[in-house]
């Protein structure tokens, strides 16, 4: 049983920027406002691109990262949460626009912690020898599922996807994905949701901030530990992108002023489970983090279900 390791991450966004003012046209609202209450400046806004599409995409630029090829990839995970269609499902398709034959193929839906999970899979696989080398993508087109006239939702959400080659590490390689920690409190599930035939993106906000910023940083310190990682040594965390002030709250519960804190979502909104992979693939595109620093991943939201670990850089 070896462990797993991220050898090259990828992400794809749409070319339209889509602004505070632009927002402001639509709702009651301003930038001061959405900057203020959530962080964000701007969102990418997808037009004819589906999931698969931009899901495709990013796994595309992490392939080409990674120095393998399409025949070596025997699976394909996709988190989402938008996807229109129930069959087939995302990762088939993936697998389909990248030449990629025979693969195991599913898609796992977490909402916002779905790349965690999906990235916790894929080891857990790695481990068992039942994958060598896989794909996971985090992707979402949150716009489909925007009410454009509510300002609790519309200032919030965005499309784009991220996504990573994850391999076995070599019998003599330290593991570069470490233990996942995850779960959900399904009792309070009801707080962000998309139901029925036609759906909006519905929240809670307040409830959502509340379980966020005092419940999720035990939880992820327990990912350092499982790791064997003191916070101190984290060169970096990546939390799901969900609002500026939950992600300053938590970073204050960790105590880890040395590290990069990740706020993608300044310029790229909210994407739900493409926000982890997205943020981490434009961190190490920047060489913001050396290759081989433990990073914190960590996504939290619908469900409510939460799960993170500790990664090695690529």
């Amino acid at each position: 049983m070896t462990g797993s390791r991220i050898v090259s991450l990828g992400h794809y966004q749409p070319s339209r920027v889509v602004t505070n003012d632009e927002i402001a046209q639509l709702v009651e609202t301003s930038d001061e406002w959405i900057r203020d209450r959530v962080g964000i400046v701007s969102r990418r806004i997808a037009g004819d691109e589906t999931v698969a599409d931009m899901a495709a995409a990013a796994a595309d630029k992490a392939l080409a990262n990674s120095g393998l090829t399409a025949a070596d990839i025997d699976l394909v995970v996709v988190a989402t949460c938008t996807s229109v269609d129930r069959s087939p499902n995302v990762a088939c398709r993936v697998a389909a626009k990248l030449g990629i034959n025979s693969p195991g193929a599913f898609d796992v839906n977490t909402a916002c912690s779905g790349f965690a999970y999906g990235l916790g899979i894929v080891d857990h696989a790695i481990r068992a020898g039942a994958t060598r080398n896989a794909i996971v993508i985090g992707a979402e087109k949150l716009s489909e599922f925007t009410d454009w006239t509510d300002r609790s939702t519309c200032i919030i959400f965005a499309d784009g996807a991220g996504a990573a080659v994850v391999t076995a590490a070599a019998e003599d390689e330290s593991a570069g994905v470490g233990p996942v920690v995850w779960g959900s409190v399904p009792e309070r599930g009801d707080a962000v949701r998309i139901e029925g035939w036609r759906p909006y993106v519905a929240q809670e906000g307040q409830t959502v901030f509340r379980w966020a910023t005092t419940a999720l940083a035990p939880l992820a310190l327990q990912a350092c530990e499982r790791a064997g990682v003191d916070p101190s040594e984290l060169a970096a965390f990546v939390p799901h992108q969900a609002n500026s002030r939950i992600i300053d709250g938590i970073a204050k519960r960790l105590n880890i002023p040395q590290a990069i804190i990740a706020k993608d979502i300044v310029e790229s909104g909210n994407t739900s489970a493409a926000s982890i992979p997205l943020a981490l693939s434009k961190l190490v595109e920047r060489r913001e983090v050396p290759s081989g620093a433990p990073v914190l991943l960590f996504g939290f939201g619908g469900g409510l279900t939460y799960a993170g670990q500790v990664v090695r850089c690529p």
